[in-house]
């Protein structure tokens, strides 16, 4: 790998990282945003059972940074659709969070870069978001049903208090892209065809 692409990916992964918890709440926010697209609030929500759910992790070890690394992808994958809306609700949430969303293309492209196929992979899993379960629930009813929302966005709270990564953490142990490249290479051969 380039060597300044290898940088820039691990300058993004550590952000991403260490800003998992918070990218989540916008997340949240889309997904009770009743004048968003439906489709794309349904996805938003599968991204977010993706996160919080312990069965999505890449390594059975939640405390290795890299079994965070496809969450943080998947999430701006699936939040991406709403930067490439034409809509104006679309447009106006994109607006409430210029922070998150100005660098995301550039950023998608250097994890594209670094990841390659990986990436594609990747972004195979957004359309089946929508038909995720979380506790016996399906997408739908975590939009339509306020006990399901909750018991969600209270998950979240929880995975986000127990997240635990931290700037600290990974300036020590996330140096070079090979440690998440042999992990996803790894998941992705597990994966049932």
């Amino acid at each position: 790998m380039d060597p300044q692409i290898e940088r820039r990916f691990v300058s993004v992964m550590r952000s991403w990282l260490i800003s998992l918890p918070y990218d989540l709440k916008i997340l949240y926010e889309a997904s009770s945003d009743e004048n968003l697209p439906r489709p794309i609030r349904e996805s938003v929500v599968g991204a977010i059972i993706y996160v919080v759910s312990p069965q999505d992790s890449i390594t059975s070890d939640r405390d290795d940074f890299a079994s965070y690394v496809d969450d943080c992808i998947v999430l701006r994958q699936a939040i991406s659709q709403l930067h490439t809306a034409k809509d104006e609700d679309s447009e106006f949430f994109v607006s409430r969070f210029t922070e998150f969303f100005e660098p995301l293309t550039d950023e998608m492209n250097v994890c594209k870069s670094a990841l390659g196929d990986l990436y594609g992979w990747l972004e195979q899993k957004i359309p089946a978001l929508t038909s995720l379960e979380y506790k016996g629930k399906k997408v739908p009813m975590f939009l339509d049903d306020e006990e399901a929302r909750e018991l969600l966005y209270e998950d979240g709270l929880g995975f986000a208090t127990e997240y635990p990564i931290d700037e600290e953490k990974l300036a020590d142990r996330f140096k070079k892209s090979s440690r998440v490249i042999e992990v996803l290479e790894r998941r992705k051969a597990e994966e049932p065809k």
